[in-house]
């Protein structure tokens, strides 16, 4: 999807239990910076806690191990997971993530001021923060009540075989083996995951959701 700040847009609907997940790596077109470049995005209950809902984005994809300690977010684009919890396909809340000076900072969920290609950022909305994780350390989980919040480098976790996938669309195969060969495998991803309560989605059963990277102008 080509908007005018908006670089790529990947959609997911989940239902409360049940996981759903959208994946591309560098082959968005309109995407010039390659730090905007969403690879995934993940929502899922969460196995720890039934009550809450977790939101998984990767960025950067395919980084390899000698290029991921120097990737870094960036400042100057923003990271909007959208909530559409009345099936308007209109973000009802937001959850932004932007990153300042070695932490990432979460705002919300909230209604956003205004909807579609541009946003702005209510600092007096609901925040929290976290250190963004260094390269081969252990996970930093930044927590705010019954939310939770991390943000670093982690290995890819998308499992691709693009061999078969090529030999299928040639006519070379007729399906995947399994497991198949994970083409992804030894490479790295920037990844931020906020997990929130269900109950400030404005719907705990059912809702709309995909992330925007946004740059500022």
């Amino acid at each position: 999807m080509k908007r005018l700040n908006l670089f790529f847009v990947l959609s997911i609907l989940f239902l409360s239990g049940i996981l759903f997940m959208s994946a591309d790596h560098i082959d968005a077109p309109a995407v010039t910076n390659g730090s905007s470049d969403i690879a995934d995005f993940y929502a899922f209950e969460s196995s720890e806690n039934s009550n809450n809902m977790v939101f998984a984005i990767t960025l950067q994809g395919l980084l390899s191990p000698n290029n991921t300690a120097a990737a870094n977010f960036d400042e100057n684009v923003l990271v909007e997971i959208n909530i559409d919890n009345n099936s308007d396909n209109v973000e009802d809340l937001v959850i932004q993530l932007i990153p300042r000076d070695g932490k990432m900072y979460a705002f919300g969920p909230y209604a956003p001021g205004t909807t579609g290609l541009n946003s702005s950022i209510d600092e007096l909305a609901t925040r929290m923060e976290v250190d963004i994780t260094d390269y081969g350390n252990n996970a930093v989980i930044g927590t705010s009540g019954n939310s939770k919040l991390f943000a670093g480098p982690r290995d890819d976790p998308f499992f691709f075989d693009l061999g078969a996938y090529t030999d299928v669309l040639a006519g070379n195969a007729t399906g995947f083996s399994d497991p198949g060969t994970d083409t992804f495998a030894g490479t790295n991803v920037l990844a931020i995951v906020v997990e929130v309560p269900k109950s400030t989605l404005g719907n705990d059963t059912s809702v709309n959701t995909w992330v925007e990277t946004k740059v500022k102008n």
